[in-house]
C-alpha cells in the first residue's frame, strides 16, 4: 500500500470551461499556487482478493460522477501497468469537499501518484500530471509546488502543468475567508458546461484569459505583488462574469463574498497591497503579503469571525508517506 499526499492549488488564472470534456481539456492556459493548509493523503493497494475497486473518502463510499472519474483513473494506471487488479483506495480530505476550495484537485493529485507508485509506475511530474488531468482538470496543478501553470494543449499527451516556481522563496500568501463550505448548488463541472454553451461573455473570457498568462508570469519571476494581484483580481471578476451570462444565469457570490470583495477594495485604497480572487464557490481568497495579515484580517474580521479566516502560505508538490 503507498500514500500519497497532495495540496489543494488556488488558481490565480482560471481555469473555466472545457473544449473537451471526455479529456478534460481547458479552452485556455491557467495558473495557480499551491497551497500548505488543505492536502489529501490517500492511500492505494492493488490486490487480486477484492473482485471490484473499494474507493473510500473520509470512510464513505464514493458515489456519483467522483467515483466514475476515479475508476477512470484507475483503469488508466492498469493499463499502463498490465495490472488486472482491483484498487482498495482509502482517502482521507482535510479540506472541506465542493465548497470552491479545490478539493477534487488534491484528491485525485493524490490518487494519481498513490495509484501510479502502487503499481509500480515510474512516472514524470509531467505524465503524473496528465493521469491527474483525467480525474479533475485543476488536479494535473496539485502534483507540483508553488506557482504552476497548466497548459491547455490540443490533445491527451499536450495538456499537462508544469512548475513556474517552486519553492517561493518571496512574500506572499492567501487569506481565505470561509464565506460557506457546504456543498455548491451549481457544481464546477455545470456551471462550466452552462457557460460554455450559453454565456456570450465566454469567448472573451477565453482570449482575456490567455492574454493574462505572460504577464503574470513575468509578475512571479519578478516577485512584483501589485502586479499579480491586480491582474488575478481582474481575472477572477472576468470569469465570474460569464456566469450573469448563461441562461439560465447564476452565480457563486454570496452576500458576505461581496462584502469581503469591498472590503479588499477599501483596504487597498488605504495603501495595503491585497487583492481577492474567487473560485467556483463563495469563499473569497485575499492576496496579501504576510506582513499585512494582522491589519487585513482585523479589517475582515466584523464581515466575516476570526475562527472563518485562515491564513494559507506556498505548499509543496506531491509526497509520499
Amino acid at each position: 500500500m503507498i500514500t500519497a499526499r497532495a495540496h489543494t492549488n488556488i488558481a490565480f488564472l482560471k481555469y473555466w470551461g472545457k473544449k473537451d470534456s471526455n479529456l478534460i481539456l481547458p479552452y485556455n492556459d491557467s495558473i495557480s499556487l499551491t497551497l500548505n493548509k488543505f492536502y489529501t493523503d490517500t492511500s492505494v493497494e492493488f490486490t487480486s482478493s477484492m473482485k471490484e475497486d473499494e474507493i473510500l473518502v473520509d470512510n464513505q463510499p464514493l458515489t456519483g460522477s467522483g467515483l466514475k472519474r476515479a475508476k477512470r483513473v484507475l483503469e488508466l494506471i492498469r493499463q499502463k501497468s498490465g495490472i488486472k487488479a482491483s484498487a482498495v483506495v482509502h482517502s482521507t480530505n482535510h479540506v472541506p469537499t465542493t465548497a470552491g476550495l479545490a478539493s477534487s484537485a488534491s484528491a485525485f493529485a493524490a490518487l494519481a501518484a498513490a495509484g501510479a507508485k502502487a503499481a509500480n509506475l515510474h512516472l514524470t511530474d509531467k505524465e503524473l500530471s496528465i493521469l491527474a488531468r483525467h480525474g479533475s482538470g485543476s488536479a494535473s496543478r496539485s502534483i507540483f509546488g508553488g506557482f504552476v501553470q497548466w497548459h491547455a494543449g490540443h490533445d491527451d499527451q499536450s495538456s499537462y502543468a508544469q512548475s513556474i516556481q517552486s519553492p517561493v522563496n518571496w512574500d506572499i500568501n492567501l487569506i481565505t475567508a470561509l464565506v460557506d463550505t457546504a456543498q455548491k448548488k451549481v457544481s464546477s463541472t455545470n456551471g462550466m458546461q452552462a457557460v460554455v454553451e450559453t454565456s456570450p461573455f465566454f469567448p472573451a473570457w477565453v482570449k482575456s484569459a490567455q492574454a493574462d498568462i505572460e504577464p503574470m508570469k513575468s509578475a512571479i519571476l519578478n516577485k512584483n505583488l501589485a502586479k499579480l494581484g491586480a491582474i488575478a483580481e481582474n481575472n477572477a471578476m472576468r470569469m465570474h462574469a460569464t456566469t450573469f451570462g448563461a441562461v439560465p444565469n447564476f452565480t457563486y457570490f454570496q452576500p458576505q463574498t461581496l462584502a469581503i470583495i469591498e472590503a479588499v477594495r477599501n483596504i487597498r485604497k488605504q495603501g495595503v497591497e491585497c487583492y481577492s480572487t474567487v473560485d467556483a464557490g463563495p469563499n473569497v481568497k485575499i492576496i496579501c503579503a504576510s506582513s499585512d495579515n494582522d491589519l487585513i484580517m482585523e479589517k475582515l474580521e466584523p464581515i466575516m469571525g476570526h475562527n472563518q479566516l485562515l491564513v494559507c502560505k506556498p505548499g509543496p508538490g506531491v509526497t509520499y508517506r
